[in-house]
């Protein structure tokens, strides 16, 4: 496990983000008390291919919902003013 001070982990960025990558903990501190972990986010890429299909059949049978987000969202907020 790795410390580092906000200050030291912006100049060091991607190294420590290489360092998460390869499994080693990294913690940043502020005042010397830690604030953050970094570590591998989670990825599609760990999932199955029967998972991945279970997906696709999942969202081929469900109804479409008959307009895209930026829609919805734009009438819902223009209801609410």
């Amino acid at each position: 496990m790795s410390s580092y001070p906000i200050a030291k982990a912006k100049e060091q960025l991607s190294r420590l983000i290489d360092e998460a990558l390869s499994g080693e903990t990294v913690t940043i501190t502020r005042h010397g008390k830690p604030v953050v972990e970094l570590r591998p986010s989670e990825s599609c890429e760990r999932m199955s291919r029967a998972e991945i299909e279970s997906l696709r059949r999942r969202r081929a049978v469900r109804p479409p919902l008959g307009e895209n987000a930026d829609t919805l969202i734009r009438r819902i907020r223009d209801r609410e003013e």
